[in-house]
């Protein structure tokens, strides 16, 4: 087990044309002895570069990594005590399952054949591949190829796990179960994992804590809660969350009586003193809801309207997947054929509504955001507080 900690780290690639990319740009995250840290973010924002450096497949251009504040950055790979278990299984075809095991501890131990084969033995029993040792990759299913994968890794007992998206080449329903296998091996051995991916369900469901990136830039750093209920900025809530939360440009105006009202092209939200001051001088915000938070009352609402937190719309599209309802509406008095707002709620699936149904859509205080508009930074988020179940929203 260890602490790994980036400093700062860079990674600069230089173009055929000679200009430079920055791949990673001074990203700093301490990771703490025994956690499970999940890189997450879009194609091509370097959470793939980031665990290649920690492994130290590429050299950084700037900034330390330090594994038990020991300073790693020119050390080589073979020399860090890390494990890495990639996206392809990196399986050698001619070999056994018992031999793509062993071959780490042989070219790297002092051990004999025989503590070897004990290892290898107990690690594969462990992963549910004892019968298949004598096997080689190719008669394997991809789940027994990325059990043998993750085995090689752990047969080596390394201070640190790194996990390219090890799960993206299985099929929807053995990556769920993989997911599950894989924290309860990981709080078993207790050793200190960094795992990569894109797909923001493994994200939240396996993280300690997540790490979420952009464009090699550092967006956020938290538990998975964390980064749902109080996300940094409109890119982290935008990326965390399915379907993505909802926003609305708007534009702040003081009110008769308290606090102030964000009118949009299609809704006038009115906001309390708390959440107005929250916003302070600025003018054009961004308003934002959870798709689940969006409640929906067919017909115009009209009691809920007098809180000016009700908004008419029209149903566009209703995409039942059993256990909830997806509703997308126009928002506005016409007919849902305008080019203007619209919004996305989640629903209770016995739930029954159907396309170019008028209703109203409600929008508790309690559950809005507001971002600047101009750095997307968040200026307020909504409140976690209650541990109260939450009423249907419809």
């Amino acid at each position: 087990m260890a602490e790994t900690q980036l400093d700062d780290v860079t990674k600069v690639f230089t173009d055929d044309d000679g200009s430079d990319i920055v791949a990673v740009d001074e990203v700093s995250i301490d990771i703490e002895d025994g956690e499970f840290l999940v890189l997450v973010g879009p194609s091509g924002c370097g959470k793939s570069t980031t665990l290649r450096m920690i492994a130290g497949l590429e050299t950084i251009t700037d900034g330390a990594i330090r594994l038990d504040d020991r300073v790693i950055n020119d050390l080589p790979a073979k020399d860090r005590d890390i494990a890495m278990v990639f996206q392809s299984y990196a399986l050698y075809p001619h070999m056994t399952v018992q031999e793509n095991m062993s071959f780490g501890l042989e070219e790297s131990t002092d051990l004999s054949d025989d503590e070897i084969a004990a290892h290898v033995e107990e690690t594969a029993e462990m992963m549910g591949i004892g019968d298949l040792l004598d096997r080689k990759p190719g008669e394997l299913s991809g789940g027994q190829q990325q059990r043998v994968a993750l085995g090689r890794a752990i047969v080596r007992e390394p201070a640190v796990f790194l996990m390219d998206e090890p799960l993206s080449n299985l099929d929807a329903k053995l990556r769920a179960q993989m997911r599950t296998e894989l924290q309860q091996l990981q709080e078993d051995l207790e050793t200190t994992t960094v795992y990569v991916t894109h797909d923001q369900t493994e994200a939240m469901t396996m993280g300690d804590r997540i790490v979420i990136l952009d464009d090699g830039e550092l967006q956020q750093v938290g538990t998975p809660l964390e980064c749902y209920h109080e996300p940094a900025n409109v890119f982290v809530a935008d990326f965390v969350g399915e379907p993505a939360m909802n926003f609305f440009d708007v534009t702040r105006r003081d009110a008769d009586g308290e606090g102030a009202v964000l009118v949009g092209e299609h809704l006038e939200y009115a906001v309390s003193d708390d959440v107005s001051a929250t916003i302070g001088d600025r003018s054009e915000v961004v308003l934002g809801v959870r798709p689940e938070d969006v409640g929906i009352e067919i017909g115009d609402g009209e009691r809920r309207r007098e809180d000016g937190h009700a908004v008419p719309a029209t149903v566009t599209v209703v995409e039942p997947t059993g256990d909830e309802n997806i509703v997308y509406l126009a928002l506005g008095e016409g007919d849902g054929e305008h080019e203007g707002e619209t919004a996305i709620a989640t629903i209770d699936g016995m739930s029954r509504i159907g396309s170019g149904e008028r209703v109203a859509a409600y929008i508790p205080e309690d559950a809005i955001h507001v971002f600047d508009a101009k750095t997307g930074e968040a200026l307020h988020n909504r409140r976690v507080e209650s541990t109260e179940p939450r009423a249907p929203n419809i």
